[in-house]
């Protein structure tokens, strides 16, 4: 039997290529948060909790969006510096100085393609498109591992001083944020219902379909940079996100022609029960987020032995 021999010096990890590579990618993924909230924020369906409360501030002040919840992000990024900070890095940054920004620069687009009212089937399609997008690019944010965004830090910190589970404190965390921005006019929704509770489940499948992948390909083109990972990586990286935009055109538009005819209360029932679905799916999807990391792991391990 013939032994088989590895040569190590080829499975080493270029780490400035690779941060490079994932600070790219924590960038559109910092994007596309603050897209899919400009449309869901256009589309008068609601935000997260946080720009919700940020949004209705920063009115009452006469501030811009963007300006105040840099601020806002300015004074917990001190208190996670001080209790936490290896929970920051360029990621945080990226979210704490852009995020704002480019909500306002996004509706402010959205408002010169689709001025006037917005109907009923076109807040569905703001509200589907835009909670798609937003968790896509939390997904692809949080992947890089680059850093949590101050406000999403401050849960584990409060956890890990008091011994109260995570789940309990970032839910009266949303919460308190949720009461907040209703009380400064913020845009509150369904949709801030949503993405403080129901998120989640999306978020998950953007992990197991777009995002580790990614991940998958930016270390293994750290590890044997050349045109050709390059060329392979984005051409199966391209066909992947035209098959999701298609998908969900698709879909969205077969949802908007169904729903044209449906009353406000109808609906909201339809988004109840899509709402139940998604959690009683949730524990199915823990199991095989489990099962792909440890599938995940081993692929590393073996290829960096």
């Amino acid at each position: 039997m013939h032994s088989i021999s590895f040569d190590n010096s080829r499975n080493v990890i270029n780490k400035p290529l690779d941060f490079v590579l994932r600070a790219l990618m924590s960038l559109i993924g910092v994007t596309c948060i603050a897209l899919g909230a400009a449309f869901m924020r256009s589309g008068k369906v609601g935000i997260d909790p946080f720009t919700a409360m940020n949004t209705g501030m920063s009115a009452k002040l006469g501030m811009s969006l963007g300006s105040f919840q840099l601020l806002a992000n300015l004074v917990l990024f001190i208190v996670v510096l001080i209790f936490d900070r290896k929970q920051i890095g360029l990621g945080t940054i990226f979210n704490m100085v852009l995020v704002g920004y480019e909500i306002e620069y996004f509706s402010s687009i959205y408002a010169a393609i689709f001025p006037g009212k917005i109907s009923v089937p076109m807040m569905i399609f703001d509200a589907v498109i835009g909670i798609l997008v937003f968790t896509l690019g939390t997904s692809i944010y949080m992947s890089t591992k680059l850093g949590v965004s101050p406000y999403d830090a401050i849960a584990p910190i409060i956890s890990d001083k008091t011994n109260i589970s995570y789940n309990k404190v970032r839910s009266a965390q949303d919460i308190l944020i949720m009461v907040v921005a209703i009380l400064a006019g913020g845009p509150f929704g369904i949709m801030t219902i949503f993405t403080a509770f129901f998120a989640g489940s999306l978020i998950n499948f953007w992990n197991h379909t777009v995002s580790r992948r990614i991940m998958l390909h930016i270390d293994h083109f750290s590890v044997r940079p050349s045109l050709h990972n390059a060329a392979s990586g984005l051409v199966e990286l391209g066909r992947l996100g035209y098959d999701i935009v298609n998908g969900a055109y698709k879909d969205t538009y077969i949802m908007q022609r169904k729903m044209s005819g449906y009353s406000e209360a109808e609906i909201e029932e339809l988004i109840k029960r899509t709402s139940d679905e998604i959690r009683k799916n949730e524990q199915v999807k823990l199991i095989l987020s489990k099962r792909l990391d440890s599938l995940n792991d081993e692929l590393r391990d073996r290829n960096e032995k």
